[in-house]
């Protein structure tokens, strides 16, 4: 069952073919959540850990897609964008919740810009067959300046559903997200925006990144060249000047053993120190980053 702190909830990973995207982690040792559909127009597999998870989401049903509007931010809406016009990557950033909509007043009464809450179900595959109700209630934060990226917070209402242990077994021994690297020229001009969406979270600026400390995982923003220098030139898409999501660090429980793996079966990836990197040519447009837990 997923902690209570508040922390990264999981981070949505936009992708063309959702087929050849679990075969690609599965491969890459993880276990994958059977294939799901939302309500509207979006499918969807997870990869499944102790308090996070990644999503794995594309369009399936264009026609269900629900549109923007001044008062309703869309999922699916920005899923379809995303793809279209950045291909695949992480489109969305979200963050765990007790009370979704409690979060959308505070932000409201703190000037962010706010969009009505939606409550959505789905059915759920369970490790021993069958399915179960899954429900949330999510709510978004957006910055206009960086229309690129999304923000929202998860509240579940059916956990016990949802969080399943068997399918928090990775092959590769991968158990959380620990962090997400955000592209971002001026670092500290986003304090603001986060220091709004997450209150709880301990911030720290420099001139060269912001360091947001949530009670659970971390988000780093870098400028466009330290990102070039610590994940590669050609590991991650150029951002340009709009901000960008552009990797993810893993807590994995054996580095070493998993290193021997990734040669063993000739997947491309680079030692650099104390972490291995996936570039993102090969992940979907976001490089991963393994740290030992």
């Amino acid at each position: 069952m997923q902690s209570s702190e508040r922390g990264i909830d999981h981070i949505v990973l936009a992708v063309k073919d959702l087929e050849a995207a679990r075969r690609r982690f599965a491969s890459l040792g993880f276990t994958c959540t059977p294939p799901a559909r939302h309500p509207f127009g979006t499918g969807n597999s997870l990869l499944q850990f102790a308090n996070s998870f990644v999503e794995l989401v594309t369009v399936v049903a264009p026609e269900k897609l629900v549109p923007m509007s001044q008062d309703h931010y869309s999922f699916s809406a920005k899923t379809a964008q995303f793809l279209e016009e950045r291909g695949e990557g992480m489109a969305m950033l979200v963050m765990s919740s007790q009370d979704a909509r409690g979060d959308n007043a505070a932000w409201a009464a703190r000037g962010l810009k706010t969009y009505e809450a939606v409550d959505f179900s789905r059915q759920a595959g369970q490790p021993g067959g069958g399915t179960a109700l899954v429900s949330f209630t999510i709510a978004f934060a957006i910055d206009p300046t960086m229309p690129e990226v999304a923000f929202f917070v998860c509240q579940q209402h059916a956990p016990e559903n949802f969080w399943q242990p068997a399918y928090q077994v990775h092959e590769n021994g991968v158990t959380d997200i620990l962090s997400v690297t955000l592209s971002a020229p001026a670092p500290e001009s986003r304090r603001d925006f986060f220091a709004t969406y997450l209150p709880e979270a301990e911030i720290e600026a420099g001139e060269d990144r912001l360091i947001v400390e949530a009670p659970r995982g971390r988000i780093e923003v870098l400028r466009p060249e330290d990102v070039e220098a610590r994940f590669g030139p050609d590991e991650t898409r150029a951002t340009g000047d709009l901000p960008s999501f552009v990797a993810m660090t893993l807590g994995v429980r054996d580095l070493e053993a998993l290193g021997e793996t990734l040669t063993e079966r000739h997947i491309d990836h680079r030692h650099l120190g104390a972490r291995i990197l996936l570039p993102a040519h090969d992940c979907f447009g976001l490089a991963i980053e393994l740290v030992a837990a």
